[in-house]
Order: structure tokens, then sequence, then C-alpha cells
């Protein structure tokens, strides 16, 4: 089958764009082309182009179809439309059910044909996140100015060009030239094929494999270091963004001098890898190595020792300023910086650093206490941990918020578990990074997670489909990760009402009543009644109630991505008026081995019958709500179904209090067997009206006490 080999070459593609070109370009490629494309086009990327190769049949041949006209009798007009449309004459109408219809016949397409047609298109209308005009190409856009369109089929140029009424776009047109390396191997070269594609680029000093860049520089860094008795610091992000910057990797090494090695670790490590793209290096007791690595885009004819030089002397720059900050940084306490943040606002809603501080440290005081942590360190810890962001080194370094802010402390002579839990504050930043574990870095952590979700939801700022610009996703699954992980017996809806009650807005609810309402009235319009004996106003409990909604979703979708059943989880989670999270964990357990055994999967069948009967007799008569006439059971099957839940609704009642799951799970299993027995031998509709109704307020007391424990209702099977 023919060979399709496209590659679109331009000035420099950001780094962090080529990878999602590429494979937008490779969908767009197989939707065009679809009647004759075989399997999915192969994309591949780098510095200066992104492109594909993909297998095409030579032709095919579509099916015919029938397209309707207007009516027969419509105005000339319309019927004139249609024929224009479709290219027709009126001669190759019928008249069909009293409409005119055009019998279109089947037509065979090549896939050259196909290509040249589409082609242009696609390129034309390829959508990057930033894209640019330059010269006098007029209104056509690339990322960075486009320069060569290289497109073959089998070996044979496809022919077309991207002008465009009066749009030149720069007079590209397709051909079967591309060029090496820009230093290395200047120039153009013809293609023929894929294979001589690959060959003769890394002939010409070019490897168009992204993921083979990344390997040489990973093995040749890391040969580097074990040369040198040191290691790499992992870092998977910097070596896909170097991979995409150069296209004959070369890694080097080179030192840092030895005045810089009593800054702080992570300060070196950030100045390398933000300004300058440096992998930074331990030794192996994991302190700093005085070495860093660097990977060059050319083959030096010295071995790089220019190169080396050169990156040497602008580190020493880079680091000469961050000494700067540190040093003017460490001449106040860290407190001194806390006046600043009452000019520096937080977000248009929620007011400033400063009023966010206060909040935060209202917040561990309260939550200290349930996470076994001493009040006192905790609301200092919560009052120091945004100060750093008034100082110079987070001015100049963002991505150092929380890490100098611990330096800091610990230079002032605060306690070192204050510190710490300023420097774990943000933690976990992803799925691969650890929880705090100490308990006032935990209190200090969660004030913060629950603070940003309270704030932003009370000011609807909600994640909306895939947007989240706040975060909030990643917070509240921050916040499930430190309770799963430490095991934190934690009521939410208490923590999220506290949180709410911290912010001016809510005071006493009335100043802004609209603060925080769009997700209580939601949860209110869904049917929620706060629970008995709740402290807190019936509006703030309802917001607090879709916060704990919120987590839990996202605490499913976790489940669901270590592979718990979907179903089960959500049977646990719909018991209702839960929000111990551990709690919620063991529910979820005990039900998946019920619901898994035999017994458990015959008391799931019979639930089911029993709901479906009071569902459809229900919507006849209403609710078959009231106590059960034990006088009227007729039969020793329902009086013993009767019994069994006389025994089991006091049974699960008791094992829930005492969070015995399993216990509870095994007093509904005892239901299975005079369950069984009742459908077998029991007409639930009598005639007799009494009997009838009494049945179906046995099968109500049934519901209720398997829904106390789960909602057996989301369980599929």
């Amino acid at each position: 089958m023919p060979e399709l080999l496209l590659e679109l070459f331009s000035e420099e593609i950001p780094a962090r764009m080529q990878a999602r070109g590429a494979e937008d370009l490779s969908r767009s490629v197989a939707t065009a082309l679809a009647p004759v494309v075989e399997g999915a086009p192969k994309p591949f990327f780098g510095p200066r182009r992104i492109g594909l190769v993909a297998t095409l049949r030579d032709a095919v041949t579509t099916e015919g179809k029938e397209e309707r006209g207007p009516r027969v009798g419509a105005p000339d007009a319309a019927l004139a439309g249609f024929l224009r449309k479709h290219g027709a004459a009126k001669e190759q109408l019928t008249e069909r059910n009293g409409f005119w219809v055009l019998d279109k016949p089947g037509e065979t397409v090549t896939a050259r044909d196909l290509a040249a047609r589409e082609m242009p298109k696609l390129i034309r209308g390829f959508s990057w996140p930033k894209s640019m005009r330059w010269g006098t190409g007029g209104s056509f856009t690339w990322v960075r100015p486009l320069q060569r369109i290289l497109c073959l089929l089998d070996g044979a140029v496809v022919p077309f060009d991207l002008k465009q009424a009066e749009d030149e776009a720069h007079g590209l047109a397709s051909a079967d030239l591309t060029e090496g390396h820009r230093v290395m191997a200047p120039g153009t070269f013809a293609v023929r094929s894929f294979a001589q594609y690959e060959d003769t680029l890394r002939a010409r000093k070019v490897i168009p494999d992204a993921a083979e860049r990344l390997r040489l520089i990973e093995d040749g860094l890391n040969a580097l270091a074990v040369a040198h008795g040191v290691q790499v610091v992992p870092d998977r992000g910097l070596l896909e963004e170097v991979a995409g910057l150069v296209e004959w990797p070369v890694p080097l090494l080179g030192r840092i001098d030895d005045a810089f090695m009593d800054l702080p670790p992570e300060l070196m490590r950030t100045t390398m890898r933000v300004n300058q793209r440096y992998f930074a290096m331990v030794k192996p007791d994991g302190s700093a190595a005085p070495v860093f690595g660097v990977v060059a885009n050319i083959e030096a004819v010295d071995g790089g020792k220019a190169l080396v030089a050169g990156n040497e002397r602008v580190l020493r720059a880079r680091l000469s300023d961050a000494r700067f900050f540190w040093d003017q940084d460490r001449k106040q306490k860290l407190e001194d910086f806390l006046p600043k943040l009452d000019q520096v606002v937080f977000h248009a809603k929620l007011g400033t650093q400063g009023q966010r501080v206060a909040r935060l440290e209202r917040l561990a005081r309260f939550l200290a206490p349930q996470v076994g942590a001493d009040a006192n360190l905790a609301a200092r810890a919560a009052q120091l941990a945004k100060a750093d962001l008034a100082s110079g080194m987070v001015g100049e370094f963002p991505e150092l918020q929380g890490v100098m802010g611990r330096y800091y402390a610990r230079q002032g002579g605060e306690d070192p578990r204050v510190a710490d839990a300023i420097g774990t504050q943000y933690r976990p930043l992803g799925p691969g990074d650890a929880v705090p574990a100490e308990p006032v870095a935990i209190a200090v952590a969660l004030a913060d997670k629950l603070d940003t979700l309270t704030g932003f939801f009370a000011a609807d700022e909600r994640p909306t489909g895939s947007g989240d610009p706040f975060a909030l996703r990643r917070a509240a699954l921050g916040v499930i990760r430190i309770i799963r992980e430490n095991g934190l017996r934690l009521r939410l809806s208490d923590a999220f009402a506290e949180a709410f009650f911290g912010f001016p807005q809510a005071v006493g609810v009335s100043p802004a009543p609209e603060f925080g309402m769009a997700v209580a009235q939601e949860k209110l319009n869904a049917g929620w009644q706060p629970s008995r004996g709740s402290d807190h106003p019936p509006m703030v409990a309802a917001f607090a109630a879709g916060l704990v909604d919120f987590l839990a979703e996202r605490l499913r979708v976790q489940l669901r991505g270590e592979g718990a059943r979907h179903d089960v989880v959500a049977a646990a989670f719909g018991a209702g008026g839960e929000d111990d999270l551990v709690r919620l964990l063991a529910r979820a357990d005990a039900l998946k081995a019920l619901v898994e055994s035999e017994t458990g999967a015959n008391l799931l069948a019979a639930y089911k019958r029993a709901t479906n009967i009071l569902r459809i007799e229900e919507k006849k008569d209403g609710p078959h709500a009231g106590p059960v006439d034990a006088s009227l059971l007729a039969a020793a099957e329902e009086q013993a179904l009767a019994a069994a839940l006389d025994s089991a609704e006091p049974a699960s009642r008791a094992a829930l209090a005492s969070e015995d799951y399993g216990a509870a799970m095994s007093a509904l299993a005892a239901l299975r067997g005079p369950l069984d027995a009742f459908f077998e031998r029991v007409t639930v509709n009598d005639p007799d009206a009494q009997l009838r109704r009494n049945r179906l307020r046995l099968l109500s007391r049934l519901r209720a006490a398997m829904d106390a424990v789960a909602d057996f209702s989301r369980i599929e099977g």
C-alpha cells in the first residue's frame, strides 16, 4: 500500500507545543483522509518540524446514495438551488412520494487526489495554542514561520499549495525537500520514503524521534554523572522539554563555583532549571553536587569545552542574582513580611493575602485537635505560611513559595515543626508527591486546601467541564490523599462550615446572602435535608454538603482509577449524610465483599425485585409508609421476613454506629433466605387491599433497612 509522508518544517516550535501539535496533525489527517487511511498515522516531532507517516489505500469507491430534493410543485428557485448544490440537471431527477430525488452514483476517489484536495484546507485551518503572522503572507498563520511542506505519496509529491483568493500564503507549496541540522548540516535534500527520510536526517545530524532524543539525553547525563560519582536529580518534565529544544543532543557536564554551594539546594535547582534548563545533580548522600548537566545541540570540535565554559559563566551570573535575594531576605524575620500581604490581592472576590492568613490561622487552630496537632503551633505555622510571598526571592522565583518560608522560619528560630509545616503546605503537588505526615504540617496543608475550596465555591468560581483555572480538583484530591494516607477521622461538613465562617462576607450569612448560596441552593433544590442536631444554619450546612459532594466525586474518580468497582463505590456513598472518608472507604470495602459473595448476589436480586414492585405500586397510590401490622401477616413466609427484619434492623444499626461494617453487611445477609421464600410463595398484590398494603409496607421497611447501610439501587448486576 502507498506510504504517505507529511512534514511541516518551520522556525523553532516551542517545546511544550510540539507533541500536541503532532498528535493534532495526525488526528486531522486521519479524519480528512478517512476513506483511504489504513490504521492510525504515526506522528513525529522536533524543534523545527512536525509530521507523520501513514499507510493509504490506492483508491476507494464510495457507495451511491439518494439525495431528496424539494417537493414536486415547489417554487422553481428551490429546485434550482438543489440542482446547483449537487451539480445536476433536472433530467437526472426522478419523482418519488411527492419529492424530487437525485440518485447519485458511487465514485472512485484516489488517495492522491483526496490528499491534494484536503491538505491545503487542513494546514490552513490547523490550530495552535498561539499562532503568528509574518511577512506579507496575508491571513495565513502558524506557530512560527512555516518554511517548507514535504508531502509524498508512494515516493511522489502530492501537488498542492496554500494560496487562497488574494492570500498568497508566502507562496508555500508541497515539495519533496526538507533540511538537516541548521549548523552541522545546513541545506536541503530530497526525500523519497520515510525510511530514507529518517536515515538521511540522522546522517545530517537530526534525530526525528522525540523518544530517542529523550533517551539519549537521559542515558548521556547518567553516564557523565556516574563517571563523577554523582546522580542526576530526576526531572521528567525537564527531560521532555530539552528533548524538544535540540535536534542532535550532546550531554555535557559543567561545574558550579564553590562560592555558591552554601545556597539552599532547592534554590540552585530552580535557578538552573527555570532560567537555563540545566540538570541538577546530587552526591550519594543526597546533598547538592557541585556539577550540573547541560545539553548542547551541536558536536563541538573542542569536545564542548567552550560550550561548558560559557554555560558556567552564565550560571555564575544567575546564582549571583539568587544570592542577592537570599542575603536581602534574611536581613529581616519571616513575620516582618506579613504587613505587605495586606496589599496583595488573593482574588477579587476573596480579599487579600493578609485576610487569607487570618482565615488560615483560625482554621488551622480548629483542625489541630482533630489531627493530633498542637493548636498554637498550627496557628503559628498558618500565620507565617504565606509570608514568603512578599519576599524578594519568591517574587523572582514563585516556584519556591513555601520552600523559602521554611528556610527563613528556621533562621528566625521558629519551632522546627512550624518551619516544616510552612515548607509542606502545598503538598501533595501531584499524584507522585508525598503528603504531609507530621500533625502540625497536616493541619496547615488541610487548612490551605479547605480555605481554597470553600472560598472559590462560595464565590461560585467552580470547575466547569475541563476548565479548572484555580486547580480546585487538585486541591480536593490533596485533601483526600492527606486524609486517606494519614487515616484521619475528620468531619468534612464541620470543617467546610468552619472555613466558610472565616470569610468576612459570610459572617452571620446576612451581610452578603449571595456568598456561597449558589452551591447551597442547588443542594436544597435537590431535596437535601440537614441532619438532626446540626449546629450550622441550614444554608451553611447545605453549602458544606455541596462541597462534601465535590470531594466525594473526586474520591470516586480516584477509586475507579485504582480499580475499584464504580457501582459499589457509588452505593457506599449513596447511603447519605456521611462525610468521614475513612468510614466511607470501610463501608465500600465491606459492601464489595458482600455483593461479590453468592449470598450478596441473591440478596441484591431480591432487593431489586422489591424496589421494582414498590416503584410501580407507589406510582399508583403514593408511598407505602407506616408500620407493618403484625396481625395482617397471614403467610408464614411474610411472618418470617418480618421477624428477620426485627433482628436485622437493630443489628445493622448497632454495627453502623460502632463502624463495624462487616457486621452490618452480615446482618443484611441474614435476610436472604426469608426474602427468597417470601417472593417464592407470597403474592404481594393480593386481592385483599389490606393484605396488599401491609405487604408493600413490609417491602418498604426492607428497602429502608438496606438503604440505611448502602444505596443498593446503584449496584449493577
